[in-house]
């Protein structure tokens, strides 16, 4: 019977127990990394739309019953002003916001009210020109179709990177059938395309707002599977004792 190194040299056999630590070591830094940018990720995602339907809706679809400027000041910019000032600034919106108007009795408004951040602070839209604050009069049709297509190509290109990775690390893995193996590999490929394209449902109609958290939970859960296994085989497993000749790409 041949021994470990004899198999090993005659490349007769690789799982995840049986790499070498350098390869292990390799394999490791890109699971945390990766880990750690999912996490972020998600983060990012409960950052910007929270948990709520509704958040998804706003982002892709839109608040098509008024503007995003008279959405702000009924919610989280509510406060910065009177009720009094409020309502001249909505009331501006609803008579088709005209420069005259504007330059008269909104624009000191603005500037007393708003240009502390807004004029000072580079992610905020500098409301205190008119052709800013115009744009954001406009009936909110969501997120811009030149603007989806750039992030949607983004998302996928390089999340689909990411994927093909943690897929190819969880091909060395043992314990698994193959049919069982490939679902799983597969699995984040075919959330993310759900994912892509719920924004672009979303945004025509909002009932498909649920595609997008289903979407981006399903690929989460299965990577988290594919690289909590991963660590586990190559670590914990041989740490226990535990060995294998199984070769995880053919057997």
């Amino acid at each position: 019977m041949t021994n470990k190194t004899e198999n090993r040299n005659m490349g007769s056999w690789i799982n995840l127990l049986s790499l070498s630590i350098p390869v292990k070591a390799l394999f490791t830094g890109y699971i945390l990394a990766v880990g750690i940018g999912l996490m972020m990720a998600g983060a990012q995602v409960m950052l910007t739309h929270g948990i709520s339907i509704d958040d998804i809706v706003y982002s892709y679809y839109g608040n098509r019953s008024g503007s995003k400027l008279e959405a702000k000041l009924n919610g989280s910019m509510k406060d910065k002003a009177t009720a009094e000032e409020n309502l001249k600034i909505i009331k501006w919106i609803a008579n088709g916001s005209d420069e005259h108007t504007w330059t008269k009795t909104i624009s000191p408004i603005v500037e007393a009210k708003c240009s502390t951040c807004h004029a000072n602070i580079a992610t905020l839209p500098n409301i205190t020109q008119y052709e800013v604050i115009k744009e954001l009069t406009e009936i909110d049709m969501g997120i811009n179709v030149t603007s989806l297509t750039r992030i949607s190509h983004i998302h996928i290109f390089g999340i689909a990177f990411i994927f093909f990775f943690v897929g190819f690390i969880f091909s060395f893995a043992i314990g698994f059938s193959h049919w069982l193996k490939a679902l799983l590999i597969f699995t984040p490929f075919a959330f993310l395309l759900i994912d892509v394209s719920a924004w672009w449902l979303t945004r025509l109609d909002p009932a498909f707002a649920w595609m997008v958290i289903i979407g981006g939970f399903g690929y989460s859960l299965a990577s988290t599977i594919m690289l909590s296994t991963s660590l586990y085989q190559m670590w914990i497993m041989p740490w226990r004792g535990k060995s294998s000749n199984v070769n995880a790409w053919f057997d």
